[in-house]
């Protein structure tokens, strides 16, 4: 058991490390030579979990999903709960820069993929269950407004990038769905959703006041009587 955590832990700092160069140099720039000083490992140890710079690329495309946020009473928020916990942990989180700059690279992207189905996959999954509870006006299309909305938040993240190196990307973003949502969720939804600038942050706190909890409940050793 020991051996096995060390080797997800290995894993997940090869992935981070990979992050970390990719975001900064891009797909074409970065070597495996970089992501080993980076990772503090081995090159045995990178090697037995990614073969390739290919594989670690689609590797940091497949955890950009990898935060578990709480589930609401209304699916529309669930919506805006995901893209505004997105555009907090942006900044600081290389995961996450990672996936977007690889997303949008023309050459490498034909080789490793997108990170964008996952989104639109997410997306249309809640939307779908909202759009069944009639929390969506009529003519909405889960697929294509999810299409939509990843479009949408990868140009603001990338003119937030550009124009402040990421400091103001949650309030365009919050800005971006006070302006998409009436277009999509029915009025009796769309007055109860909270869309402010500091709702990531909120629901990340919360995510991690849950799982706390939940460790701390598994932790616990029941003492005979």
């Amino acid at each position: 058991m020991a051996q096995q955590e060390r080797a997800v832990k290995t894993r997940r700092a090869v992935l981070e490390a990979a992050a970390v160069v990719f975001a900064e140099h891009g797909y074409t720039a970065a070597t495996v030579a970089d992501i080993l000083r980076t990772a503090g490992v081995t090159k045995g140890a990178l090697y037995f979990h990614f073969d390739s710079k290919e594989a670690l690329a689609r590797g940091v495309l497949e955890v950009q999903m990898d935060r578990v946020l709480p589930e609401r009473e209304i699916k529309m928020q669930e919506v805006v709960d995901l893209a505004m916990t997105v555009a907090h942990r942006l900044p600081e989180d290389p995961l996450l820069r990672a996936g977007a700059r690889l997303s949008t690279d023309p050459v490498g992207r034909r080789q490793y993929g997108s990170a964008w189905p996952l989104w639109v996959g997410e997306l249309s999954a809640i939307l779908g269950e909202a759009h069944r509870r009639g929390e969506t006006l009529a003519h909405v299309v889960p697929r294509e407004v999810a299409e939509l909305m990843v479009g949408s938040l990868n140009g603001v993240q990338l003119y937030a990038q550009m124009e402040s190196g990421l400091r103001d990307v949650e309030y365009r973003v919050s800005v971006l769905l006070k302006h998409l949502l009436p277009s999509i969720a029915s009025p009796a939804v769309l007055m109860r959703l909270d869309v402010a600038e500091d709702r990531g942050a909120r629901v990340l706190a919360e995510a991690d006041r849950e799982q706390g909890e939940e460790s701390g409940q598994q932790g616990q050793v029941a003492v005979p009587a």
